[in-house]
């Protein structure tokens, strides 16, 4: 049967909601974030433990170190460990190879990535997207495989004992920061190229006055990633360079472990003044760093 139509349903009565429900939902939420927190502390804690005993130990002199049981303070601290664990090697001529070779490889790194990049992402030729899957398919390849016939062409070139196997090679581009900039240039307008181009911009300016500029931030990581590899590079070194003056500081760091494996106290005094470029140039370059790791994966 049917309801007559001036019948009214009878409208159900909803539960009113308690007063602890709320707070107990906020108390759930406040103790979930806190968990959160104290696991990235746990885990930040776990991963500097190794950092905060080289810088322990470099402050401390022989004695403390070799002390049982540990002691986590030095008692008092020895500053001149710094002076005198970089006086038993060359280290102004070993910083100086150093940062010549990574200023170098980094400034071609930059300018070669970066233009193969803008071709891959900007023009239209044929064979693009296959010339590009064969790019990131080398770095499938691992790096001894290459190594020997490398050393091969460098000494054909007569290039051994020079630093030109360590910094030319950074000219004809990396695969991995290829692929970083042409995926942040994709996020980039193209309109941005046909208005440049209706003002009789060619590709080269395009790419140098208005695609560079606007990728300060996955430059950033480029930077900080090359610096890191040239930077910390032990092996190409050692097999490149031969005389004592064209070595770099991580072979020098390697002679000293060597040499003075026991004297714990300088060895980490020497390493800390190593790593200390790089940790200046994370925490400086960190906001960039971070907005270029986010944003180059934002458009395919």
């Amino acid at each position: 049967m049917t309801k007559p139509d001036d019948v009214m349903e009878t409208p159900v009565a909803m539960p009113a909601p308690r007063v602890g429900d709320g707070v107990t939902l906020r108390l759930r939420r406040a103790a979930a974030v806190a968990g959160v927190y104290l696991l990235l502390i746990i885990g930040g804690v776990v991963f500097a433990l190794p950092f905060l005993w080289m810088v322990r130990t470099a402050l401390m002199d022989y004695v403390q170190v070799q002390r049982i049981p540990i002691e986590w303070i030095p008692d008092p601290v020895r500053w001149e460990n710094f002076r005198e664990s970089l006086s038993f090697m060359d280290f102004p001529v070993l910083l100086r190879n150093t940062l010549l070779i990574t200023v170098l490889a980094i400034l071609g790194q930059v300018l070669s990535c970066s233009l193969v990049a803008f071709g891959f992402a900007r023009l239209e030729f044929p064979g693009r997207e296959f010339l590009f899957i064969v790019l990131l398919s080398t770095m499938m390849l691992p790096a001894m495989v290459t190594e020997i016939p490398r050393f091969i062409l460098f000494r054909h070139f007569g290039w051994i004992d020079t630093m030109l196997p360590l910094v030319v090679p950074a000219y004809f581009g990396a695969p991995f920061f290829i692929f970083l900039l042409r995926q942040f240039f994709k996020t980039v307008p193209k309109d941005l190229d046909d208005a440049a181009r209706i003002d009789g911009c060619s590709a080269w300016r395009i790419w140098w006055q208005i695609m560079l500029p606007l990728s300060k931030p996955v430059l950033a990581v480029v930077v900080i990633f090359g610096f890191i590899w040239t930077w910390n590079d032990f092996w190409g070194p050692l097999i490149y360079l031969r005389t004592a003056d064209k070595k770099t500081l991580s072979l020098g760091l390697q002679v000293f472990q060597g040499i003075y494996q026991t004297y714990y106290h300088y060895l980490m005094a020497a390493s800390l003044v190593v790593l200390s470029p790089v940790l200046a140039l994370y925490v400086f370059c960190q906001r960039y760093f971070t907005r270029g790791i986010v944003m180059t994966g934002m458009k395919g």
